[in-house]
């Protein structure tokens, strides 16, 4: 299992307009749906700040591969330059 914890500094202000379009276009269930997602789940901080946490879980490398290579995981990465000012993935293999 594969696990990604994804931490988008959200410019300031943008953090739940940038959830709200993810969600709006169906790209977070799109991403739930793929064969070998076992998680796929946004948290907000407790302290209220712009980060938005991504905890994704995947069967193996060959999802997450797959997963690269969807249209709907490219339309997150062409909507994050609006929302978005960086991002942190830790990966964790277990």
């Amino acid at each position: 299992m594969i696990v990604l914890n994804v931490t988008y500094k959200c410019r300031p202000g943008m953090r739940e307009e940038f959830l709200q379009a993810i969600r709006a276009e169906g790209l977070d269930a799109a991403c739930r749906a793929e064969a070998g997602n076992l998680k796929y789940d946004y948290y907000f901080p407790a302290d209220g700040g712009d980060e938005l946490l991504l905890v994704e879980k995947w069967r193996d490398a060959e999802a997450l591969t797959l997963h690269g290579k969807e249209p709907h995981f490219a339309r997150i990465g062409a909507l994050k330059p609006r929302y978005v000012a960086d991002t942190l993935i830790e990966k964790f293999e277990g």
